[in-house]
């Protein structure tokens, strides 16, 4: 073999130990990424246990707190429909207690007027009558008149 031969046989020698070494560190590379991967993702699930727990509790008691809410509204509901029928009967009887009263004052007034008005009637049919009889009576006298 030449030395040129030896040279370049020793070149790749050399290239294939340096991959050899390259693929070493590639591969304790990986298996450190590996490990750093698998401690995340402990310590994550070690992190996410209670907040997961705590979310849970928390969506519990947000649960309890809609439904309350909910009990309450509800309530609120039916004390403003009950406030609401008191007070449509507390007017109702209010207006019967002022308009009962009332009409009955109407009545009266409007019974008074009747009254007048019939007396007036009744007047003016007298002063007719007497105003009737005092012409028959002028035109009586003028036929008996001699002149």
């Amino acid at each position: 073999m030449s030395s040129t031969a030896e040279i370049l046989l020793g070149v790749i020698a050399l290239a294939v130990a340096v991959m050899a070494i390259v693929q070493v560190g590639a591969i304790l590379a990986g298996l450190r990424l590996a490990r750093r991967v698998e401690q995340l993702a402990a310590d994550l699930e070690t992190g996410l246990k209670p907040l997961l727990a705590n979310l849970t509790a928390v969506t519990g008691d947000a649960s309890k707190a809609a439904s309350l809410a909910a009990a309450q509204v509800e309530r609120l509901d039916r004390l403003a429909v009950d406030l609401m029928a008191r007070l449509d009967q507390t007017l109702t009887a209010a207006q019967q207690f002022v308009t009962g009263p009332a009409r009955e004052g109407m009545a009266i007034v409007a019974g008074v007027r009747a009254a007048v008005a019939a007396f007036r009637t009744l007047r003016e049919s007298t002063r007719r009558r007497t105003a009737a009889r005092s012409v028959a009576i002028e035109e009586e006298d003028e036929s008996l008149f001699i002149g």
